[in-house]
Formats: structure tokens, C-alpha cells, sequence
């Protein structure tokens, strides 16, 4: 039986911010990941993956951006290195390969079960990402279907069975990925529901400079008047390529991607969709609109902008025949769901999901770290992670010394 003051569970950017933020005050802690450093970076993206942030804003605490290029998209595989070095640079106490099985309440702490182990600890913080378990929503079954894949298993063009591809979503991977697929000369259709379209770059910036200038970014949860509505909206449909173009439906329509309305079920060996592409594009639209004439009025800009517009198909497909060979691939970019089955049941809530406030649950030592929207609009931000993380670790001194903390 191994111990810790405190254990925390994921060794991404958020679990080795929390490190850092503990380490400085002096608390014992581990860091227990599943399989490598910065894992899910490795092995669920593409190989063409660049950060979606500039570089100047993608710092962990102790570590600003020292770098040559500010302004430009780091490559996953040197954002793995970073995460690498930030924890040799700073001693985190990682422990690679240990997957958590269950964590339980034991009197005043946790009983930790894990794949290498028992451990006890007197807090617990999770900070497992918010890209837990891969989200398929329909089921294909037949071996004259099209192969079918989660957007975290795409690798490149290469690796796809031969023919056309079905890109299910519109968010900031099904996007890439259908842009990656033209490119490489593939037959592309994206099914596109509900979606967030801003550009790259507005009036010589980066989108993100604007949206941090205007305190966007650092929005507060309870100071929205939606906050359910704000924790579902899609991620913003942007890639983070060296040349800076942006990479939404206009400019899919341009190298001939098709587009139609979200998948709405499997019927007869055919795949259904919606007929509600107007009407996404035209929400995406307008809002926009309204952000972009929020940053020229934060700007003092008086000459208008306009982006091109997606031009909406009058024929687009409402059906497609799963059994006739014209799809080869099926790539499902249709996000994420927590499983939290191993954790404290009493953390909880009715949906399954891990309930908090402002990563502080109802179960005294345990906390969260790197969730959308934990404490603020950027929290599961590589850039915004570290102001959570901090006070993240004033929380959890605060608990060890009202419960007996040991020296480190």
C-alpha cells in the first residue's frame, strides 16, 4: 500500500500543471497516468496535428513561451516533447503505465485500486481531459459496410480503406480531417450539425489575440447567461496550419467537399440525413457576425469585414447506400463522453457526469482539473489550464491543513 497527500489521476498538461502548483508549496503528491505523458496527444490524433492555439498562448505555469515562433501552431509531437520536458524541468512525480481501477472514500481520504497497486491518499484530483471515451452514435454492422472509425483513430489519408469518405461532424476535427482527405485527392462528404465557425485571422490578428484582449477567454461560467448552453457548444471550427488559412465550410467547399445536414439514423442499409444544413449555416452565421462586430467595436473599427459565405447545395444527399461500395470510410468526429464509473459515486450527478463547482466536488478532498469550463470559458485551454491549476492547489492546501497535512 502505497501513500500520498494528494493523487492526482492524468498526466496531460492539466495533471502537470496541477504537479507544478503543488510541487511550489511544498505538498507530496503523485501523478498516476495511464500510459505515457501528454498520451492522448500520441495516440488519439492525427499525425498532422497541430496545436490549435498560437504558441504564445499555449504556456504552463513556470514555463512561458520562449520560443522563436509566437505566433505560429506547434506540431503534436513537439507539444509532447514539451509536456516531456516541463516534467523533467520541474521533477513531476509521474508514474506512467498505472491505470486508476477504482476510487473510493476511506475515512478522512481515497482508496486508490490501480493496475499497479493499492494506494491511499488524503486528496484526489481528477484530471483526465475532457476527451475521456470516444462517441459513435450509430452502429454498423457487415462485412459489405464501410469500415467505420472515431475521429481520435484517424491517422492519415494512407490508412483508409480506398473510395469515398463520410466525415460525420463539423467541429474543429471533423473539419481538419475532411480538409486533410481533399487534399490528398479523396471524395469527401461532411455531414455538418450544429457548429462554430470564426476565422483564423480578423483585422491582422489571431482570433484568439482578440478574444483574450476582450477578457473572452477568462469569462466566468456564472457570469454567462446560459452556462449549460455555453458547456455544449462545439468547438470552434479552426486548424492551426502554418499558412494561416481558414479552414471552415467556404473554404471545404472550395476544394470540393460536399456538404449535407447531420445524420439523423441508419434506415435499410442507408444512411439518413437531416434536412437541416440552411439552418445550421445560418446559426453558425449569425453568431459570428455577433462576435466579429463585438471585436471591431472593441477595435474602433468603422470599415465592415465580410467573410465568404457557404453557399448551401440545392441538391445535396439526403441518403447514401452503406452497401454499394461509393463510401469507403465512415470517420464518426462526433466528440466525447466522460465515463466516471471508477470514481466516488457521491461525486456524481444524475447525467454520470463528475459535478463540480468551479473543480471543487461535494466530496471533501476531491477535485477536478481540465474540464470544459471548469472555472472559466478557457479552463480546458492548454493556455488556461494553469490559473486553474493554481487555484486548484489553494483549494486542496487549504483542505490538508484543515485535516492534518503532513510535511512533504
Amino acid at each position: 500500500m502505497r501513500q500520498a497527500d494528494v493523487v492526482i489521476v492524468g498526466g496531460g498538461q492539466a495533471g502537470l500543471a496541477l504537479s507544478h502548483c503543488l510541487g511550489r508549496k511544498g505538498i507530496a503528491h503523485a501523478v498516476l497516468e495511464r500510459g505515457r505523458v501528454g498520451e492522448r496527444w500520441r495516440s488519439q490524433s492525427w499525425r498532422s496535428l497541430r496545436l490549435l492555439t498560437p504558441n504564445w498562448l499555449n504556456a504552463l505555469p513556470g514555463s512561458p513561451y520562449e520560443g522563436a515562433d509566437p505566433d505560429g501552431f506547434m506540431t503534436k509531437w513537439a507539444f509532447v516533447q514539451g509536456l516531456e520536458a516541463y516534467a523533467r524541468h520541474w521533477q513531476a512525480p509521474v508514474e506512467c503505465g498505472v491505470e486508476v481501477l477504482s476510487c473510493r472514500r476511506n475515512g478522512g481520504g481515497f482508496a486508490l485500486a490501480t493496475s499497479a497497486g493499492d494506494w491511499l491518499a488524503r486528496a484526489v484530483v481528477v484530471a483526465t481531459g475532457h476527451c475521456d471515451r470516444p462517441v459513435i452514435p450509430f452502429a454498423l454492422e457487415g462485412s459489405n459496410k464501410p469500415h467505420c472509425i472515431h475521429a481520435s483513430e484517424y491517422r492519415d489519408a494512407d490508412a483508409l480503406a480506398p473510395g469515398s469518405v463520410l466525415v460525420v461532424g463539423a467541429s474543429s476535427s471533423g473539419v481538419q480531417i475532411a480538409d486533410e482527405l481533399a487534399r490528398a485527392g479523396r471524395r469527401v462528404v461532411l455531414s455538418v450539425g450544429k457548429h462554430t465557425r470564426l476565422p483564423r485571422l480578423w483585422r491582422g490578428k489571431d482570433i484568439f489575440w482578440w478574444l483574450c484582449e476582450m477578457g473572452f477567454m477568462a469569462q466566468r461560467l456564472d457570469a454567462l447567461a446560459n452556462p449549460e448552453s455555453a458547456r455544449r457548444q462545439p468547438s470552434l471550427q479552426l486548424a492551426g496550419r502554418p499558412d494561416r488559412i481558414n479552414v471552415d465550410l467556404a473554404t471545404l467547399q472550395a476544394i470540393g467537399v460536399e456538404l449535407t445536414g447531420r445524420v439523423q439514423g441508419i434506415d435499410d442499409d442507408q444512411i439518413v440525413f437531416a434536412d437541416d444544413l440552411a439552418a445550421s449555416v445560418a446559426a453558425a452565421d449569425a453568431k459570428q457576425a455577433w462576435l466579429l462586430a463585438e471585436i471591431d467595436r472593441f477595435a474602433g473599427a468603422a470599415t465592415p469585414m465580410r467573410l465568404p459565405p457557404v453557399a448551401v447545395p440545392a441538391k445535396r444527399a439526403r441518403r447514401l447506400l452503406l452497401t454499394d461500395g461509393s463510401i469507403g470510410t465512415i470517420i464518426w468526429a462526433t466528440g466525447y463522453a466522460r465515463s466516471f464509473g471508477w470514481l466516488e459515486p457521491l461525486a456524481l450527478g444524475a447525467d454520470g457526469e463528475l459535478a463540480h463547482r468551479d473543480g471543487v466536488t461535494s466530496v471533501p478532498g476531491l477535485y477536478a482539473l481540465g474540464f470544459r469550463f471548469l472555472r472559466k470559458r478557457d479552463s480546458n485551454f492548454i493556455g488556461g489550464v494553469g490559473t486553474d491549476a493554481q487555484a486548484i492547489a489553494v483549494e486542496i492546501a487549504s483542505h490538508l491543513d484543515c485535516n492534518g497535512r503532513k510535511a512533504a
